[in-house]
């Protein structure tokens, strides 16, 4: 296992000190909760379920909203299961795409389960090999300096994997409606003219 340094809320909070107007996609579970805790708005799109789903929806998104930045918040245990999207991601080099991934070697919503990163698995690795051009590992406070300038100005498509504490993030709780949160996100990306007729 790792040597987890980092307080996953105080690596949020240095995020969205970057963040401007960004468009942000978390994954579901604790990544949700840092979000909400942290920058709550309506560019945030928060993922309650759809294990696996974060980063290909953040891919859609940057996409389709190509003048606009687009970051993937999401932990360990969800980017594993939707690591074929990785590639996908390099195939289509969006050059607004962020993935953060909060790698606390375990599966914070089924009971705190070791996931394969704390058996030596490298996410940032398998980004590199799967073809994205910047990928890093942050699990310090000079590389979580370098993760904010990145974010400001790097090449993108990136992938950062940040090492954080298996602690507990603060519990705030955003609405649980889906419907809801896709309004106020299509409403808060398109203008609330443009997300009533796309509809």
């Amino acid at each position: 296992m790792s040597d987890l340094k980092l307080n996953r809320s105080d690596v949020m909070k240095r995020i969205m000190d970057v963040r401007n107007n960004a468009l942000v996609i978390t994954g579901l579970g604790s990544p949700v909760w840092d979000l909400a805790a942290s920058d709550h708005r309506p560019e945030n799109f928060y993922s309650w379920g759809g294990m696996g789903c974060a980063i290909s929806m953040g891919l859609g998104c940057a996409l389709a909203q190509s003048d606009k930045k687009v970051w993937v918040i999401t932990g360990d245990g969800e980017a594993l299961m939707g690591l074929g999207s990785l590639a996908t991601v390099a195939a289509q080099r969006p050059t607004n795409l962020a993935i953060i991934v909060l790698d606390n070697e375990h599966y914070g919503e089924t009971g705190m389960q070791r996931t394969h990163t704390s058996y030596g698995t490298d996410i940032a690795a398998i980004a590199a090999g799967a073809g994205i051009p910047k990928t890093m590992t942050v699990n310090d406070e000079k590389t979580l300096k370098g993760l904010t300038t990145a974010l400001s100005s790097s090449l993108l498509p990136m992938v950062a994997v940040v090492k954080v504490t298996a602690s507990k993030p603060n519990l705030v709780l955003p609405s649980r409606d889906g419907v809801y949160i896709k309004n106020q996100f299509r409403q808060a990306v398109l203008g609330a003219t443009e997300a009533m007729h796309s509809s």
